[in-house]
């Protein structure tokens, strides 16, 4: 699309999209889209590569992502209009298809964050916190990795909460908190000290002992800031605790959507890269013609674009289940580890299709070929899920 395209109608489909997925969006949803495309191609696509290289993220940009109404869509406080988990995971390609380090900012605000709150949050919390989130006016994060707690989380996680009357004081340490460093408020998640289950807590950016440290050298996803946190005897009043949120299992309601989420930011990498090398195929001569005449380039681009529609077409099928509310865990398993795999499949060919120009930000590709290794592994590693998958196929954990 060019950058200074204005969404007029219903008609404009991806190249990516070779099976037209966008049409089962509805009217409302597909303008929408439309919007979300037109913002990330006119302000973002020009800066994604320099922020990226940079390690810096465009915070200026908040107020106008978050005015396509593209940041607490799942809920009613926040929604600015009607939209299925369809069009949720719809809005994840959208953003990952042009930056995958904004679509995961996105993501932890939008999706864990808000999505912590609206699953664990009384009624009086979620009309607190999620109207001004969904404005882009507070930034949110979401604290459950641990610097020794990272696949076994649910069973693995050293932060501690002692409870003394109506207060709360936490301590110990997490890593890879995305949104961390700038973050008005991190869900926190800790152990309580008392019955030794899961609880969550609203942790503001100036509580004293809170300390939010930017990990540096990262070779993904470079634009996401994301955070070693520390938490030193930080108090935190009970009228802060997300009240629903009882156990880790209480988290499967925050977990289970964004995991969908990840397969479909997946496909937008995907669909990113794939855009990327179908243009260089057409532009790029060699042998006095453009390689997109040659056959062996031809079968990478249509292996491509058929990993593309197998992997959109799992993620459809999640987010109708998701819809319906049948969804499983396993079912959202199986769609992350599926398309991350397919991601990486595509991503890898679009990169060879450029052949030494694809390590260069300014071709199109490598940007697209680093996150996917971050995507690969976030919201549960391919083994996790496999075996997630595994064992509700065959009735038996195989979890050490």
């Amino acid at each position: 699309m060019h950058p200074n395209h204005k969404p007029t109608g219903r008609s404009n489909r991806l190249e990516s999209d070779f099976y037209s997925f966008q049409d089962l969006l509805t009217p409302v949803e597909q303008d929408a889209a439309l919007r979300i495309r037109d913002f990330m191609e006119r302000e973002v696509r020009p800066i994604a590569d320099d922020y990226w290289e940079r390690a810096e993220f465009p915070y200026h940009l908040i107020p106008g992502i978050a005015e396509t109404g593209v940041i607490g869509t799942m809920w009613p406080e926040s929604a600015r209009f009607p939209n299925s988990a369809l069009f949720r995971g719809w809005a994840a390609l959208e953003l990952a298809r042009v930056d995958a380090s904004f679509a995961t900012f996105v993501g932890v605000t939008s999706g864990l964050a808000m999505g912590a709150i609206g699953v664990g949050g009384t009624d009086a919390q979620r009309a607190e916190w999620l109207p001004p989130m969904g404005r882009g006016e507070i930034i949110g994060a979401f604290g459950l990795t641990e610097p020794l707690a990272g696949s076994d989380t649910a069973r693995g996680l050293r932060t501690t909460a002692a409870r003394t009357g109506d207060t709360w004081v936490l301590n110990g340490a997490k890593r890879w908190i995305g949104n961390a460093t700038f973050a008005d408020v991190t869900v926190i998640l800790a152990k309580d000290t008392a019955d030794d289950q899961v609880k969550a807590f609203l942790v503001r950016k100036d509580a004293p002992g809170f300390t939010a440290t930017k990990m540096e050298r990262k070779q993904s996803l470079r634009g996401v800031q994301n955070a070693d946190i520390t938490l030193e005897d930080v108090e935190v009043p009970e009228t802060d605790r997300l009240q629903r949120i009882d156990s880790f299992k209480d988290l499967a309601g925050v977990l289970g959507p964004t995991r969908v989420g990840v397969a479909w930011e997946a496909m937008g990498i995907a669909a990113g890269a794939y855009e990327a090398a179908l243009r260089y195929a057409g532009e790029r001569e060699q042998f006095g013609r453009p390689i997109a005449k040659f056959q062996l380039v031809q079968q990478k681009l249509a292996d491509s674009v058929a990993d593309l529609t197998a992997g959109i077409a799992v993620c459809v099928r999640a987010s109708q289940l998701e819809e319906a509310g049948t969804r499983g865990d396993a079912q959202a398993s199986m769609a992350k580890a599926f398309c991350t795999a397919r991601m990486r499949a595509v991503v890898a060919r679009c990169r060879e299709i450029l052949g030494g120009n694809g390590i260069l930000l300014d071709r199109g590709v490598a940007r697209f070929f680093a996150d996917a290794e971050a995507v690969y592994s976030y919201e549960g590693t391919r083994d996790m899920n496999t075996l997630i998958v595994g064992r509700a196929i065959t009735g038996h954990q195989a979890f050490v």
